[in-house]
C-alpha cells in the first residue's frame, strides 16, 4: 500500500510554492516596471504595476506601522493554528485551505517588512533597483506592498437611452491585486463554500466540545 504525503508537508509545499511564485512575480514587476506601466496579456487581463499601503486589493486602512504589526501577529496565530489542526489530523482539503491563507499573508508581510530597505523608490518613468540593505526608500515594516494583477472584465460606457445612468462609465472588475491577495481569497472563498462546519469546529475550545457533546446526549 503506497504511502501518503504528511498532511504537514503537503502544508509546507503549499506555502512555498506561493511565497517563491508570489515573490518572484513581485521583484520582478518592481524591477522591470515603472510605477503605473501597464502591459496588456488580453483585453480583460492586464499587468499592472501599483503600490500601497493598506489590505488585499489596495483596500487602505489606518496607520502603515500599526498595520504591518497586525499583519505579522495575524500571521503568527494562523501558522498556530495551523500547526494545531495538522496534528488533530483534519482533512487534506481544510489544511490546504488555511495554508493558503496563512501564505498569502505572509507574502504580503515580506513586502512589508524588506521591500523599503532593499528597493529604491518606485514612481512613473522610473524603474526601482535593489539597493544595499537600509539604502532603501523607506524603513523597516513601512514597505510598500507591489500589486499588479488587473482583471478589467467590463470596461464600458452606458448608452445615454440608459435612464439616470446614461453616459456612465462602467468598469469591473477595478481591483488591482497579487497572487498572495487571490491565495487569500480563494481560500477564504474555500472555507466559506466546503469547510464552514469544520472551520467552526475547530475554532471551539475543549470545554465548548464538552458542553455540545453533554447537549446532544441529553
Amino acid at each position: 500500500m503506497r504511502e501518503r504525503i504528511p498532511k504537514g508537508l503537503i502544508a509546507v509545499l503549499i506555502i512555498i510554492f506561493i511565497l517563491v511564485v508570489d515573490q518572484a512575480s513581485k521583484i520582478w514587476v518592481k524591477t522591470n516596471m515603472a510605477l503605473y506601466d501597464s502591459i496588456e496579456i488580453t483585453e480583460w487581463f492586464k499587468i499592472y504595476f501599483v503600490e500601497n499601503n493598506g489590505m488585499a486589493f489596495g483596500i487602505e486602512a489606518i496607520g502603515k506601522l500599526f498595520l504591518s504589526i497586525f499583519r505579522i501577529i495575524a500571521v503568527v496565530f494562523i501558522a498556530i493554528y495551523l500547526t494545531k489542526i495538522i496534528r488533530k489530523n483534519y482533512k487534506v482539503g481544510f489544511i490546504i485551505c488555511i495554508s493558503m491563507v496563512l501564505a498569502g499573508a505572509f507574502g504580503n508581510i515580506i513586502d512589508s517588512v524588506f521591500y523599503g530597505e532593499i528597493f529604491s523608490a518606485s514612481y512613473p518613468e522610473h524603474v526601482a533597483t535593489v539597493v544595499p540593505f537600509g539604502e532603501g526608500y523607506s524603513s523597516w515594516l513601512h514597505g510598500k506592498v507591489v500589486d499588479m494583477l488587473y482583471f478589467p472584465l467590463i470596461d464600458t460606457t452606458l448608452p445615454n437611452w440608459v435612464p439616470i445612468w446614461g453616459g456612465t462609465e462602467v468598469l469591473f472588475f477595478r481591483f488591482i491585486f497579487n497572487l498572495a491577495d487571490a491565495s487569500i481569497t480563494v481560500g477564504v472563498a474555500l472555507l466559506l463554500l466546503f469547510y464552514r462546519k469544520t472551520l467552526s469546529h475547530s475554532l471551539q475550545t475543549e470545554k465548548d466540545k464538552k458542553k455540545a457533546i453533554i447537549k446532544m446526549n441529553g
